[in-house]
């Protein structure tokens, strides 16, 4: 549908932007599946840049899929979110109480190569969409964030109160740490914005059905699809891009999270609007605690899946830094969650994706 089209309705919802990509998708399945949300309507806008859509399909896949399993109907708007009439259409359509922001560019290699296009979408776009949420006078928002955005670790495990913006190696991480800055801003022009900043770590894994999963267009810039596509025979080798780091093996050492468990992070932080005098702008880690190399990554997917993944060292990809992981005791205080999925699970459902998609969701 486009925002022209759109017809108008009345029941509260929630807009989720970038919300056809990976983290986004399995939010939007998230909020259908839990008791508590059952009362907004979704709304999902989405450029299609890191989602896939067959020729036949009105609805990108991942979201067919999910209406398909919950039985539940999701609003669908193929828009950028620099297109200022467009949104204001869209609100004007639905009536929307918050804002999970997903679209965003989030390579942060390609982001060293292209800088205009990565401050374009991530900071023109996060502000086009704040503007019209205050026309229409929406005011509470959860981001999409990153532990980019701490740069080079002054210590480990990273928590919230590390600073920030200082020697942030990619354009990716300062975009991030740009729109919390404007976010700030706005919490602090005006006591009625209520903002929870997400800052993710290393988003891995699958629906544990098998039927959505992460499906990169091109190489995979990120380490577990890039795993899963050589041991389905999509690609020959895994690069491993640096390994005489300062870590346990040399290569590069993360936290990652189930996207599961990262999508049942952003329902919890919906929850915070409703308690009395929540407002301003808070970050929130979203990690496990626990950081993995990549040669352990790959010792554990090859356990997961029976299948040999062959590698191949290259040179240092610029924007990485050697090793990071969360300090995740705030989110616990704070949205009373943690991550309860295990690095097998998350190897195991990869696989149970990758395997029986080996295209992605041209395969559906």
């Amino acid at each position: 549908m486009k925002p022209q089209d759109a017809e108008t309705i009345m029941a509260p919802a929630i807009l989720v932007t970038g919300g056809a990509g990976y983290v986004g998708s399995h939010t939007v399945m998230s909020l259908l599946e839990r008791s508590e949300s059952v009362e907004f309507e979704i709304v999902v806008v989405d450029n299609l840049t890191n989602a896939y859509r067959s020729d036949d399909q009105k609805k990108p896949e991942p979201l067919r899929i999910i209406e398909e399993m919950t039985g539940k109907k999701i609003h669908f708007y193929e828009l950028d979110i620099r297109d200022r009439e467009g949104l204001n259409k869209i609100f004007a359509a639905h009536s929307i109480e918050c804002v999970i922001h997903f679209a965003a560019l989030k390579a942060v290699g390609e982001s060293v190569e292209k800088p205009l296009e990565y401050y374009q979408a991530n900071i023109s776009g996060t502000c086009t969409l704040f503007e019209a949420m205050r026309k229409h006078g929406v005011y509470k928002l959860v981001y999409s964030s990153s532990c980019t955005v701490y740069g080079e670790p002054e210590k480990l495990p990273l928590d919230e109160s590390h600073p920030t913006g200082q020697g942030l190696a990619s354009p990716y991480g300062r975009s991030k740490f740009f729109c919390e800055e404007i976010m700030k801003d706005l919490c602090r022009s005006d006591p009625k914005w209520m903002v929870i900043s997400l800052r993710y770590f290393n988003p891995v894994g699958a629906h544990h059905s098998g039927r959505i999963g992460e499906d990169p267009t091109g190489i995979p810039n990120n380490l577990m699809p890039f795993i899963s596509q050589v041991a389905v025979g999509r690609l020959k080798e895994l690069l491993v891009f640096g390994n005489d780091y300062p870590t346990i093996d040399g290569t590069g050492v993360r936290d990652y999270i189930h996207v599961e468990d990262l999508a049942e992070g952003h329902v919890k932080a919906i929850k915070l609007f409703k308690q009395p005098g929540f407002s301003g702008f808070h970050a929130v880690n979203l990690g496990t605690g626990t950081g993995y190399s990549v040669l352990q990554m790959v010792a554990a997917f090859e356990r997961a899946s029976g299948r040999r993944v062959p590698l191949r060292v290259t040179g240092r990809r610029a924007g990485d830094v050697a090793a990071n992981y969360a300090d995740v005791s705030l989110a616990l205080r704070l949205l009373g969650w943690r991550a309860t999925r295990t690095l097998a699970d998350m190897c195991r459902h990869t696989w149970a994706w990758q395997s029986a998609h080996p295209q992605g969701f041209r395969d559906c």
